[in-house]
């Protein structure tokens, strides 16, 4: 599907730029971010997946949000637990992000047997040694096109003060920041 959106003329650029769904995907990839696998347990059943859009919201409530396919097991798990949590990892973990991104061919069992796991205040596994972790609440979800938006409240986190984070853009992993 081709877009098209008006812009401010800046330095002589066209006002006008028509581009792709598949466009947009690629300048997206280019922008650098970190990598979480969002996880959730509770009495509809336990899942998790590689994710990319999360970020804060507010710090009254502390909040994150989070964009997951609609598609996802894990996204249908999550709204019918009403909890999750973002781990953050650790720029070594890139294979977990693998994993739990579908790329290794393992059961949602298999992948969670390829890290240790616990739990803060909540049922959603947290990684025992990630990056940061976030347990949270789930208290608000927006449908938009392929993704839900969640929005989840923060309830306990925990980090690692002397590790980096796992960057993914231009479609790879890149080393840690100096």
């Amino acid at each position: 599907m081709v877009k098209r959106v008006r812009k401010a003329n800046l330095d002589g650029m066209d006002a006008t730029a028509i581009f792709s769904s598949q466009t947009f995907r690629n300048a997206m990839a280019r922008v650098p971010t970190a990598v979480h696998i969002v996880t959730t347990d509770g009495p509809h059943g336990r899942g998790g997946m590689t994710a990319s859009a999360v970020c804060p919201v507010t710090d009254a409530p502390p909040t994150l949000l989070i964009c997951l396919n609609r598609a996802s097991r894990t996204n249908r798990l999550i709204k019918a637990n009403g909890v999750l949590a973002v781990n953050t990892l650790r720029a070594e973990q890139h294979e977990l992000s693998r994993a739990f991104a579908g790329q290794r061919g393992l059961s949602m069992d298999g992948r969670f047997g390829e890290a240790e796991w616990t739990t803060l205040s909540g049922s959603s596994p947290i990684l025992t040694d990630g990056f940061a972790a976030f347990d949270c609440r789930v208290t608000e979800i927006k449908d938009i096109g392929s993704h839900s938006v969640i929005f989840a409240e923060i309830i306990t986190l925990k980090m690692d003060a002397g590790a980096s984070a796992l960057v993914y853009a231009d479609r790879r992993y890149q080393p840690p920041a100096l």
